[in-house]
């Protein structure tokens, strides 16, 4: 068994400064930049407790939203979403990209919110 949730809606940033890309989407959303800095390519917005999480990324490909996944077993995860079509895009250390049988592309990571354990789904794979 394992569990998993939707995570974070994932704005990707294709090129600038992420700065001024998070304080535009915090003012868009009603939301505040992390203080404290993880790398110098994310930003998380925090909102209110339990709205859905929002995570800035620099990227090198076009600007797009995309979905990340949270499983405590991102293998199985990968495994559970490649029997309903889902198909691996490219398989990172941290994380996988997938493609959906839409043609939307998603990741699948670790657990990265708190409240992981209550909100997830159990699935028995």
């Amino acid at each position: 068994m394992h569990k998993s949730r939707l995570g974070d809606l994932v704005i990707d940033c294709q090129g600038g400064n992420i700065d001024d890309h998070a304080a535009f989407w915090a003012g868009a959303l009603g939301r505040t930049v992390e203080e404290k800095l993880k790398s110098p390519r994310y930003r998380r917005l925090y909102g209110k407790e339990g709205e859905i999480g929002i995570l800035l990324q620099l990227v090198e490909h076009a600007p797009r939203v995309h979905l990340d996944i949270e499983a405590d077993n991102p293998d199985r995860e990968v495994e559970r979403l490649e029997t309903l079509g889902a198909t691996i895009v490219s398989k990172l250390d941290r994380w996988t990209v997938m493609q959906a049988t839409s043609g939307h592309r998603f990741c699948v990571v670790h657990p990265q919110l708190p409240g992981f354990e209550d909100a997830a789904t159990e699935w028995d794979t």
